[in-house]
């Protein structure tokens, strides 16, 4: 299978199978080329629930996210802290308070078509939250990653809440790696030569 078939470019956004070997390479390749040539201040917000199989995929990806330990990178979302549709403006003001012009990643899971379950997406933009279950949430990020983890076009709320689990762990791992390899990237970009002093101590006469 070429890369043509794998990765459709539409308005800036990428879209590979989760199962696709070279998804974290190519996805992450693509980001870093969207983040600010000025370095900033990184965060991730991971929208969504542990109370829904399907929308626990942002919870999830914030869980493993934390337990990579990002150098660069502050996580906000997890399952053990969830950032969802009753505190998520709550999230918005406390980012804006404790991180001033931060460049912000958002990670969401979304319903599609039957051929797009499966496929993880990233987008220039900020996420809409709650689009699939008609909910008026507040936009987030400067860029977002979703999951289309089932079906949409019918009972949305039922098919988030009857999604098979195993889909949801395995897209989370991928986006954690994929935003691993921005933060190894993000890494090494910050890492400057050595600066070589001259000798400035005076010979012996």
């Amino acid at each position: 299978m070429n890369l043509k078939s794998r990765l459709t470019m539409k308005n800036e956004a990428i879209r590979i199978a989760h199962t696709d070997p070279n998804l974290c390479d190519t996805m992450s390749d693509s980001i870093v080329s969207w983040l600010p040539r000025i370095p900033k201040e990184y965060i991730i917000v991971c929208v969504g629930t542990d109370r829904s199989t399907g929308d626990a995929l942002g919870p999830l990806t914030g869980t493993y996210l934390m337990e990579k330990r990002l150098r660069h990178m502050t996580v906000y979302g997890t399952l053990q802290d969830p950032v969802h549709a009753t505190n998520l403006k709550d999230y918005i003001q406390l980012i804006e308070r404790q991180h001033k012009n931060a460049f912000i990643i958002a990670i969401d899971a979304c319903l599609g078509k039957t051929s797009s379950v499966g496929q993880i997406i990233a987008c220039e933009g900020s996420l809409k939250p709650g689009a699939a279950l008609n909910k008026a949430l507040p936009p987030i990020g400067d860029i977002h990653i979703t999951g289309v983890v089932n079906i949409s076009g019918f009972m949305e709320y039922s098919v988030l809440q009857n999604t098979r689990l195993s889909i949801v762990v395995e897209m989370a791992k991928k986006i954690a790696d994929v935003l691993d390899l921005v933060d190894q990237q993000l890494t090494a970009s910050y890492v400057t030569p050595a600066v070589i002093m001259p000798n400035t101590r005076k010979k012996p006469i």
